[in-house]
């Protein structure tokens, strides 16, 4: 008896390592898998470019759902830099990916720092970004950040003397701007090492591109990455992943404080139940002082970034300074906050201004460093 033929379904293309450790990571963050539109921004380098390459792999495998958007920003900071625009470029249309390129004006000079120079160039990206999602109706923006990002990032910030919430690390989802809906992701930064994302380039016979500011130790971030981890690593083989596990505990201890923080904050703004004349919530020392300092630390730090609107340069030495005004019964003295913004305490509460609204003020004294 012959036998009958039967319809030979295909097979689904065996997903790469890579690519299934992204999807499980997209689970775990519990992202949308379908109906949405994501902006990924590729910058050309082996992260972005990994990220890209294995989010069409889960896409044309039918893991995942979605319209993907590849942003790149020229921040016409390099010679290479159109190159790299166009790579993307193209990049983007042999994956069957539209495309958003824009250009920056950042117009650096001579006595441009560093680090104010990579800030303007990571304000203008995040705008791009933000701009390239609301105008296609994108929820999420993705980044190729890994976890070597993540430990320089930590160390940076270990060296300045920041405090839990500053070493607990880059989060893995947050609004993109404060108060948007907008999300931004970085979806490899829990697992992902920047080699493993320049093998998985290779496997795809990808030439990802190489940008020579990341050799330019002038920059404190390539410093730390060529100087500092690989010394770290010496004693510790492991210090990358060690770095990261450490932040994730810190960030579990950093969440239950800010719960306390913001309570604290809640009730010292209603009991002061005051503004002061820039029209910003004033603070009971009272009420503050009832606290253990890690705890009101991080509401002064809260107050100060709604003041603000962001804590741009705000070290740990600042937010000293602005508590040490809470002690005694003295009134009158006050703490500057780079800015140009100052914090007084006055009649029980601590207030803060523009320097501009001090001048017509009587001359007080100064909290500063040192």
């Amino acid at each position: 008896m012959r036998a009958t033929n039967k319809k030979r379904v295909p097979s689904s293309p065996r997903l790469s390592r890579f690519a299934k450790n992204l999807l499980e990571e997209w689970r775990r963050l519990d992202l949308p898998a379908g109906g949405e539109t994501v902006v990924v921004a590729v910058s050309g380098g082996a992260d972005s470019t990994a990220l890209l390459l294995a989010l069409d792999e889960l896409v044309k495998s039918g893991k995942l759902d979605l319209k993907v958007i590849v942003a790149h920003l020229d921040h016409a900071l390099r010679a290479a830099s159109r190159s790299d625009a166009k790579w993307v470029r193209e990049l983007a249309k042999s994956l069957g990916c539209e495309v958003v390129v824009g250009r920056a004006n950042l117009k650096p000079t001579a006595k441009t720092a560093n680090e104010n120079l990579e800030q303007a160039a990571r304000n203008a990206r995040y705008r791009f970004l933000l701009k390239t999602a609301t105008t296609r109706k994108a929820s999420y923006v993705l980044t190729g950040h890994t976890t070597d990002d993540q430990a320089e990032t930590i160390l940076m910030r270990l060296i300045r003397g920041s405090a839990a919430e500053g070493l607990s690390g880059t989060q893995a989802v947050r609004p993109l701007r404060k108060g948007s809906k907008v999300l931004l992701v970085r979806p490899l930064i829990g697992w992902a090492r920047r080699s493993e994302a320049e093998e998985y380039c290779r496997q795809n016979r990808i030439e990802f591109r190489r940008d020579e500011m990341n050799d330019d130790e002038s920059f404190s971030r390539v410093r730390v990455r060529k100087q500092l981890l690989p010394l770290m690593e010496s004693f510790n083989g492991r210090v990358v992943q060690a770095l990261n596990r450490t932040a994730s505990l810190l960030n579990e201890d950093a969440s239950a404080l800010a719960e306390a923080a913001n309570h604290l904050l809640e009730q010292a703004i209603t009991t002061s139940g005051k503004k002061n004349e820039s029209a910003t919530d004033t603070l009971s020392v009272s009420v503050m002082l009832q606290k253990p300092p890690a705890v009101r630390r991080r509401a002064l730090r809260e107050w100060i970034l709604q003041s603000r609107g962001d804590l741009n340069r705000l070290e740990m030495v600042h937010l000293l300074a602005v508590e040490r005004l809470l002690e005694g019964e003295r009134g009158g003295r006050v703490a500057e906050l780079p800015g140009g913004m100052e914090v007084r305490r006055t009649r029980g509460r601590l207030e803060i201004f523009h320097k501009k609204v001090l001048k017509k003020r009587p001359t007080t004294t100064r909290i500063r460093r040192g």
